[in-house]
C-alpha cells in the first residue's frame, strides 16, 4: 500500500513474490530519485504539501502575496489597485480568522460536552472496547457478520474495493450513530463493508498486532522447524491485550471461513495474507527492510488461518 503526498492511496497486489520484490525495487528507486532532484522543486510547491493547519494557511497570504509574479513579454498585466481602507479590512478579517482558529475548543471540550461523540474509526482498540464495555468492538463483529451472511460466496471478497464515496458514507455513521443496519438497502455492495472493515483496521493508532509484539512475531515466522514455529506464535499471541486477543480470534476466525470457500471466492490464505498482512502488523518506524518486512507480514497472516485451530485453541487441542 502507497500513500502520496498528495493523499492518495494505491494498493498493489500479487501472489508472486518476485513480483512484489520488483515493485518495491522499483518504487524506491523512483523516491530516492525524486529525492535527488528536490532541490528543483519550487519552494512554494514544497511549503503547500507540508502546510496542514489553518493558521499556517492564513499566514502564508502575506508572504506568498510578497513573492515577485514572472512577467511574460507581450502579455497584459493588470494590476488591482487596492485602497488604504481595502487593506485595512482584509488584514482585520484575517486577524479574526487567526483568533477564532486559536480559540477553537479542543477535541476533549467537545466531547465532555456532548457535542461530538467519542470516535470509532482512528481510537485505539482498548478505548473503543473500554467504551463499549466489550472485547471486540461491535462494528468488527456487525461487519462480520454481514460477511458471513452474505458474502462468503462473492468473487474477491477483501481484495476487490468498494465505492470509496460509500465507504467514508458508512465510516461517517459509524462515528456519529449508536445503531447501525448494515442490512439496509444503502450498504447492499458487500464490497463497502469489507472496505470499511480494513479501514478500521488500517486507521487503528496502533495497529491490531501491537509495535512491540512486530519484530517478535517476525522472529517467530523465521523458525524453519514448522512444530516450534507454531508453538512460538501461538506462544506471543497469548500474550497480547485482551482485546487485541479477543478481536484477532474472531477475526481470524472469519477469515478462515473466507478461505474455505476458496473455490468459490477465489480467496485463499496467501491472497488474504497479502491483503491483511500490513494492514494488521506493521513496525513503528519504517526502515529500509519494507520489502522483507511485507513478506513476513503476509506469512504470517497465512501461518495464522492455516494453523488457526493449534494458534487460538486450548492447551489440549
Amino acid at each position: 500500500q502507497i500513500t502520496t503526498v498528495s493523499g492518495n492511496e494505491f494498493l498493489l497486489q500479487s501472489d508472486i513474490d518476485f513480483l512484489i520484490l520488483d515493485w518495491f525495487h522499483a518504487i524506491k528507486n523512483a523516491i530516492d530519485r525524486l529525492s535527488k532532484e528536490r532541490s528543483c522543486t519550487p519552494r512554494n510547491l514544497e511549503f503547500k504539501l507540508r502546510r496542514s493547519s489553518s493558521i499556517e494557511l492564513l499566514n502564508s497570504l502575506d508572504t506568498e502575496s510578497k513573492d515577485p509574479k514572472p512577467e511574460h513579454r507581450k502579455s497584459l498585466i493588470f494590476r488591482l489597485n487596492y485602497s488604504t481602507s481595502d487593506t485595512n479590512d482584509r488584514n482585520r478579517v484575517k486577524s479574526r480568522l487567526k483568533k477564532f482558529i486559536s480559540r477553537r475548543p479542543s477535541l476533549k471540550t467537545l466531547q465532555e460536552k456532548g457535542l461530538i461523540k467519542d470516535q470509532i474509526f482512528g481510537s485505539h482498540l482498548h478505548v473503543v472496547c473500554e467504551h463499549e464495555k466489550s472485547t471486540v468492538p461491535q462494528f468488527v463483529q456487525l461487519c462480520i457478520n454481514a460477511v458471513e451472511k452474505r458474502g462468503l460466496d462473492v468473487d474477491g471478497i477483501y481484495r476487490v474495493s468498494g465505492n470509496l464515496a460509500t465507504i467514508q458514507k458508512l465510516r461517517f455513521v459509524v462515528n456519529q450513530e449508536e445503531k447501525l443496519n448494515l442490512d439496509d438497502s444503502q450498504w447492499e455492495d458487500i464490497h463497502v463493508v469489507t472496505g470499511a472493515l480494513k479501514m478500521f483496521f488500517r486507521e487503528l493508532p496502533e495497529p491490531l498486532f501491537p509495535y512491540c509484539f512486530f519484530e517478535q512475531f517476525v522472529e517467530a515466522i523465521k523458525i524453519q522447524d514448522n512444530v516450534s514455529r507454531i508453538k512460538s506464535v501461538r506462544s506471543l499471541v497469548k500474550k497480547l491485550p485482551r482485546p487485541n486477543y479477543e478481536t484477532m480470534k474472531i477475526l481470524f476466525g472469519h477469515l478462515k471461513k473466507i478461505a474455505a470457500k476458496e473455490s468459490v471466492n477465489l480467496m485463499s490464505t496467501q491472497s488474504l495474507g497479502i491483503v491483511f498482512g500490513p494492514t494488521l502488523l506493521r513496525p513503528e518506524k519504517e526502515t529500509g527492510n519494507m520489502a522483507v518486512h511485507m513478506l513476513y507480514q503476509n506469512q504470517i497472516v497465512e501461518l495464522m488461518l492455516s494453523e488457526y485451530s493449534k494458534i487460538f485453541g486450548s492447551e489440549e487441542d
